[in-house]
């Protein structure tokens, strides 16, 4: 192998290392939603095992409470967002067991998502997620699926507002299959257009 093949490919791997890395704080970012999304599924789970509407209320809500209580005890920083989701989270289920309503609980999701997906669309809200050098680079792509990711959260709120209400049967396996698969499937298209479309604006670089 030639000097120069060699400085190539240490450039590319360091190069997918660094794409790499620099995609891990969008993951700590998503977290907290998809953390958000565990009382809901646990809740969607019991009621499609045919379990009774207020210990499957209180069991999601618990399961809410428990993922805000877990980062506390762990002395770290709660997201605003999981504040206001616990907010909601009693809320709903108080809402649940007083009224007898199970959609109460169904809608809050719509709510959440909603706002993640109004604050998603704040020009250049990704760029927090790149390195100054990176961001000249891949600017644009990151504007770009930040409109993309606010569209997804925004489409999500929706979707889950039409099962909640107008198709109430199939509502948990629409919680429980849609939020986490697209959001994996949106990750890793991101993933992978940053990675190949950025290498590839490097080597022209050379």
């Amino acid at each position: 192998m030639t000097p120069a093949a060699a400085r190539g490919i240490t450039m590319l791997t360091a190069k997918t290392l660094g794409d790499t890395i620099m995609l891990r704080p969008l993951v700590s970012a998503l977290v907290p939603l998809l953390l958000d999304s565990l009382g809901v599924i646990v809740f969607a789970i019991l009621l499609a095992a045919h379990v009774a509407l207020v210990p499957a209320t209180i069991v999601g809500a618990a399961v809410g409470c428990a993922v805000v209580g877990w980062e506390a005890l762990r002395h770290r920083r709660v997201p605003a967002l999981q504040w206001v989701s616990l907010a909601l989270i009693l809320l709903s289920a108080g809402a649940v067991i007083l009224g007898g309503d199970a959609r109460f609980v169904m809608v809050k999701p719509s709510v959440i998502y909603a706002v993640v997906g109004v604050a998603m669309l704040r020009r250049g809200w990704m760029n927090r997620y790149v390195s100054p050098a990176d961001l000249a680079r891949i600017g644009d792509l990151m504007t770009l699926f930040g409109f993309v990711w606010a569209a997804l959260m925004l489409l999500t709120a929706g979707l889950n507002l039409l099962f909640a209400l107008a198709f109430t049967a199939a509502w948990p396996a629409f919680i429980g299959i849609f939020p986490l698969a697209s959001k994996l499937l949106l990750f890793a298209a991101q993933f992978l257009t940053v990675n190949l479309i950025g290498r590839a604006r490097a080597q022209q670089a050379l």
